[in-house]
């Protein structure tokens, strides 16, 4: 993992809910910050988020571009957006139609690391263990060589805060591992003691 971010970070201008979001950067056990930062986004204005979620495309979008490797065909991990995730999907259809191999997280059982299969926008999907939505037909590939990764809060340190399953944290655990690209929203940068299986992104990409 690389010491600095590959791009710079910024931070956007202050939502409306600013002060509901500076409440949330001064939580610092992890279970009351996942309470917190669930209810913000149940609150968030759907015509916001959709705003938010189109300028962080913007911002995955210009990364790829700035940051594939040409000549290769690396394989891209990206995530179906779930409980107020940024929702990239006009991205990752952008990418699959510049001929961007895709591939999404699978649970293939408690307590492992991810699976991932190849996905085409558009094919035929499924729910899995979690309720995820998945390719009917699964094709299963090696882990991804750039992983896009949902953040429901993450720290200055670049360390994320999920849901609690761990499945990214074992997924990261071995070397070599791909680059990490955590998705968030701005107002979602918050403070926590980084514990020992935590592994800090490459990058954290924002609206800002």
């Amino acid at each position: 993992m690389t010491g600095e971010p590959r791009i710079p970070c910024g931070h956007a201008a202050q939502p409306a809910s600013a002060h509901a979001n500076d409440a949330i950067a001064h939580i610092v056990d992890k279970a009351s910050l996942r309470a917190a930062l669930k209810a913000a986004r149940r609150a968030r204005d759907p015509l916001e988020k959709a705003r938010l979620d189109a300028l962080i495309g913007a911002r995955v979008l210009a990364w790829w571009r700035s940051h594939s490797a040409r000549g290769t065909e690396p394989v891209l991990g990206v995530y179906w957006p779930l409980r107020g995730e940024p929702d990239l999907q006009p991205v990752y259809l952008a990418l699959a139609g510049a001929g961007v191999r895709l591939a999404l997280p699978l649970v293939v059982a408690p307590d492992c690391a991810l699976a991932f299969v190849e996905w085409v926008p558009g094919e035929a999907m499924v729910s899995d263990r979690m309720g995820v939505a998945v390719p009917a037909v699964q094709r299963v590939v090696g882990r991804p060589d750039v992983l896009l990764v949902p953040c429901l809060g993450f720290t200055a340190e670049r360390f994320r805060l999920g849901y609690g399953g761990g499945y990214y944290d074992r997924t990261l655990e071995k070397e070599p591992r791909p680059v990490t690209v955590g998705v968030a929203y701005a107002g979602e940068r918050v403070a926590f003691a980084a514990g020992q299986h935590d592994v800090a992104l490459d990058v954290v990409l924002t609206e800002g």
